[in-house]
């Protein structure tokens, strides 16, 4: 063999070699960041409000009665939805 082409080999061979195969593991760090959640938001929506203590149509009574609590219940719901999503809880 010529003297030229073993020292190509060889040279080859080293670098080669210097290529680690070997699995390696990657370094990740994972760190979930939860928003903080106001004080605020924590404390329940008030409760609903009472009706007048008058006399009123039973159609005001309906109404008032039918706006109030539905407001007061959809707030409290997404409130306390809000509030586990965050805290990683089921409501």
């Amino acid at each position: 063999m010529r003297p030229w082409l073993v020292a190509i080999v060889a040279g080859l061979g080293a670098i080669a070699s210097a290529c680690s195969t070997a699995p390696v593991e990657p370094t990740v760090k994972t760190e979930f960041v939860r928003p903080a959640v106001p004080a605020s938001a924590r404390k329940a929506c008030a409760g609903p409000v009472a009706i007048p203590d008058r006399d009123i149509s039973a159609e005001e009574t309906t109404n008032l009665w039918g706006r109030d609590r539905t407001s007061l219940r959809t707030c409290e719901i997404r409130r306390a939805a809000a509030v586990s999503a965050i805290d990683g809880e089921t409501p």
